[in-house]
């Protein structure tokens, strides 16, 4: 018998080689449709494979970062399988936020390359640190001019056209595939770091709550590809071999949706209940073509009118709720059609590859029936924060990812969502944290105090108001607290309405009392 020592093995499940894999057995299936323009899986393949070729000649290896500013398109999906076939991570980033948000980010990822629509270049180049970035690739441009000290842009065509692809090399799927920032109750970003392995599980989960079985179906995205829901909503299509149409970004327009809908035959499709009440009320909807299958919702609590409208515009389409957030992958409960009505308000049922519990603080398990936050173990959760070892400990304490989230669960295993430990407010399926919003309207200096919470709002779900006090004798407008936080704060977290009170409620240990804020504030009646 031998006594030779079994190789260790570096696995290449994922969605690069998944990529590679429908090239050779589909080459010329749509792997992705944008504005009415086709990538088939075999040029997704190849022109991914000499994007990497590229980078790997500018130095870009194994462990570095490369950051993607960049609106939906093909390009950056070539973009991330083309880091991801290097070993290398790839960091989607917001064009919604301001130049010194984005700074913070840069510096903290330090990344080696950075891939740049040509529209955005102006905010990448107000961003203070980003000439310290070697390598920019800018797509839609034709030369590279000269900036100053800046180094020259390479123009991403001329730069992929210029190297034959590469060679795909084993890489593990337990290496960080994509770094994605959320905003953290600090009020400074923290990347969340997602093997390959946890895509491919959310993969699977997708596969299982949507029914997706073959290649047959057409995803459809509206959501950003820097949003978890992005790449986390069309992964599932990345493996099985579907296609994926990449909606323009922009104003939600609901007839132009349901026109697109109509042209390339989405059977897949997700929006926020928002988005939803939207197309739902557009007076043609039941003389349209339409072939969805599946209609998904999430990011934000769904009404009982939403989802009848949903029934009534979509009556042969499987109605599918999904719950999570960006260090789980992010799906971690599903609630199906059948049940979202007799379960109104709940975010379904944990999916079955996730481990969970409902805990009291000491990590006790509570009855059911109980408030707890719920706490989760899996393969869909993150690696960690990057580059934050103490707060990933902290999110990992007693061996559980603490997920934030105060909830209770009913005698058949459903879930409802409470209350956020974490303060957070969520605007039109945007996150707003609060800790982030006072720090930034904190450094007024007209400001002496500041608390935020969230007033529901009929159009966004909620949007953002500041509870301020100000120094004596000084005054301070909406107006004016805006004007300071351009360029500080992405517009979507600005405040919506400036409330100035001569004190802040607090409690006996001198912590603002929020929940007394929410009641006068409703109580008043006040409207953005």
């Amino acid at each position: 018998m031998s006594t030779a020592t079994a190789p260790a093995w570096s696995f290449r499940h994922h969605w690069m080689s998944q990529a590679a894999t429908h090239a050779m057995m589909r080459p010329d299936k749509p792997a992705l449709r944008h504005l009415g323009e086709t990538t088939t899986w075999a040029q997704l393949s190849r022109r991914s494979l000499r994007l990497a070729a590229a980078l790997a000649d500018r130095g870009v290896a194994a462990g570095d970062r490369v950051a993607l500013l960049t609106l939906n398109h093909p390009w950056f999906v070539e973009s991330v399988f083309a880091a991801n076939s290097l070993g290398a991570m790839a960091v989607p980033l917001s064009f919604r936020l301001a130049p010194l948000e984005l700074g913070h980010i840069l510096a903290d990822c330090a990344p080696s390359a950075i891939v740049v629509d040509a529209q955005l270049l102006p905010l990448l180049r107000a961003v203070p640190n980003a000439a310290s970035i070697g390598t920019v690739v800018v797509i839609g441009a034709t030369n590279a001019p000269e900036d100053g000290d800046r180094p020259a842009f390479l123009a991403y065509e001329e730069f992929l056209a210029a190297y034959e692809p590469m060679e795909l090399p084993d890489i593990s799927e337990e290496s960080t595939a994509l770094i994605m920032y959320t905003s953290g109750t600090t009020g400074r970003p923290k990347g969340v770091m997602l093997s390959h392995r946890n895509m491919q599980m959310q993969a699977l989960t997708c596969i299982r709550a949507m029914e997706m079985f073959d290649d047959s179906d057409v995803g459809f995205l509206t959501a950003p590809f820097f949003h978890i829901a992005g790449l986390g909503s069309v992964v599932a299509n990345f493996v099985v071999g579907g296609t994926v149409v990449l909606h323009p970004l922009g104003a939600f327009d609901p007839r132009a949706v349901l026109d697109a809908y109509e042209r390339e035959g989405a059977t897949v499709v997700f929006n926020v209940p928002q988005q939803w009440d939207l197309i739902c009320a557009q007076p043609d909807i039941d003389k349209r073509d339409l072939k969805l299958r599946i209609i998904s919702w999430g990011a934000a609590p769904a009404s009982d009118a939403t989802l009848r409208a949903m029934g009534e515009a979509f009556p042969d389409a499987l109605n599918v709720a999904v719950f999570g957030q960006t260090e789980t992958s992010p799906i971690t409960c599903v609630l199906r059609g059948e049940d979202a009505l007799r379960k109104l308000g709940s975010v379904g049922r944990p999916i079955p590859s996730i481990q969970h519990r409902i805990v009291d603080a000491d990590m006790n398990d509570v009855a059911v029936g109980e408030v707890g936050e719920i706490v989760y173990r899996g393969p869909t959760l993150t690696q960690g924060y990057w580059r934050k070892p103490r707060e990933t400990a902290e999110a990992f304490a007693g061996g559980w990812f603490h997920s934030g989230d105060l909830v209770r669960r009913d005698d058949e295993g459903f879930v409802w969502v409470v209350d956020r430990a974490k303060d957070m407010i969520i605007s039109g399926g945007e996150n707003i944290y609060c800790a982030e919003l006072e720090n930034a309207v904190a450094a007024h200096p007209r400001v002496r105090e500041v608390a935020v919470i969230g007033r529901p709002d009929e159009r966004w779900g909620q949007v953002p108001v500041a509870y301020v006090t100000v120094a004596p004798g000084a005054d301070l407008s909406l107006g004016e607290l805006t004007d300071f936080l351009d360029g500080r704060l992405a517009s979507f977290k600005r405040p919506k309405d400036l409330v100035l009170v001569d004190e802040l409620p607090r409690n006996a240990g001198g912590k603002v009392v929020k929940p007394v804020l929410r009641t006068r504030d409703a109580e008043h009646g006040r409207t953005p």
